[in-house]
């Protein structure tokens, strides 16, 4: 039993079994043992690759997006250039190559990570040395003003909730002792929630997903953008619309893993809700478009003549080939990711959402 085992077990001997987004949240951001607070890197040397790191053409495509759509927008300036959860900052140092194509945008852009790991945060400070950073805890902690925003594999590693069908009922799936020693999940109280049509004829056992957190963070990111000039990617894995399913899964060492056993050494993560999302930033006052397949909005934004310009410039063929391939094709980060947009309310369908 791990430090942080202790420290939940003894939580669930003082307070009885455990929500799972309270378990999730501290396996993977208590202040001394979580996993993205402990783990000395992220990316290709941690348990998972993000589409950052698998090539420069995803970050120079989203930033060709950003860097129009802050044309679009009037070219405000101020513009603050957001990214929510920046892992290493090879996103944003991205970004920011491409935004010295499109004359004055570096000179009005400024950039904030939203970023609670001090491990992190001493990464992204590595990459973009130089460049004007400043770091926040929250969203709402940066300052007012127009946006320019991504969310690129954040919101499937925010805290959600399990309720289970029992009869005629839903209950919160909770955290408590297994028998044998470790956890195990366990039925608890009958809750009351309104899911939507999908869930009206779940069979017994179904699972029902609730991101609260992920909501909050649409909310904020849809009043931001209702408040003043702004555009933004959320870039996941996930699923249009809810459906009753157990999507939480663990990954430790690049391998599948008990979501249970040893908390703080793997990365939890649980498939986006894509509608929720939409849902929650249009409440506050933003517009929705998509969500699109990352390979289609990759594909559609020229990513095919970016490599061939990077071919013919000295990159390796295959290589380039293999990173096109994981990023567009079906079966990879092609199909199973998704790209919403969110705009200021009024702004025209930004490309390439208004050909889907």
């Amino acid at each position: 039993m791990n430090r942080l085992e202790e420290l939940i077990h003894g939580e669930i001997d003082l307070n009885g079994p455990m929500r799972l987004d309270r378990y999730m949240a501290l396996a993977l951001g208590h202040p001394e043992h979580g996993y993205y607070m402990s783990r000395p890197a992220i990316g290709q040397s941690g348990d998972f690759t993000t589409a950052p790191e698998v090539s420069q053409m995803f970050g120079e495509i989203v930033g060709a997006w950003l860097a129009h759509m802050w044309t679009v927008l009037g070219s405000p300036s101020p513009v603050a250039l957001v990214e929510l959860g920046p892992g290493r900052g090879t996103l944003t140092a991205d970004i920011w190559r491409t935004f010295a194509l499109v004359p004055g945008l570096r000179d009005a852009a400024r950039i904030h990570l939203v970023e609670t790991s001090p491990r992190l945060r001493a990464q992204q400070a590595d990459r973009l040395s130089g460049l004007p950073v400043e770091w926040h805890e929250t969203l709402d902690e940066v300052p007012a003003g127009a946006t320019l925003l991504v969310a690129n594999e954040l919101f499937d590693a925010l805290p959600i909730r399990h309720l289970v069908r029992r009869g005629e009922s839903w209950r919160e799936r909770r955290v408590a002792f297994a028998p044998e020693g470790g956890l195990a999940f366990v039925d608890a109280e009958p809750v009351e929630a309104d899911l939507g049509p999908a869930f009206a004829i779940a069979p017994e056992g179904a699972i029902a997903e609730i991101c609260e957190a992920a909501r909050a963070v649409a909310t904020a990111i849809g009043r931001r953008m209702a408040d003043a000039p702004g555009a933004g990617l959320v870039i996941d894995y996930g699923y249009r619309a809810a459906a009753p399913g157990d999507t939480l899964q663990a990954l430790k060492g690049k391998r599948p893993a008990d979501p249970l056993a040893a908390p703080g050494e793997a990365d939890l993560t649980a498939h986006v809700d894509f509608g929720a999302l939409a849902e929650a930033a249009r409440a506050a006052g933003a517009d929705s478009h998509g969500p699109l397949a990352q390979g289609s909005f990759l594909t559609a934004l020229g990513i095919g003549a970016r490599a061939e310009r990077l071919r013919k410039g000295g990159a390796d063929a295959g290589d380039l080939g293999l990173a096109l391939e994981r990023l567009t094709g079906v079966g990879a980060m092609g199909d199973l990711f998704k790209v919403l947009a969110l705009v200021t309310p009024g702004t025209a369908t930004p490309q390439p959402f208004d050909i889907a």
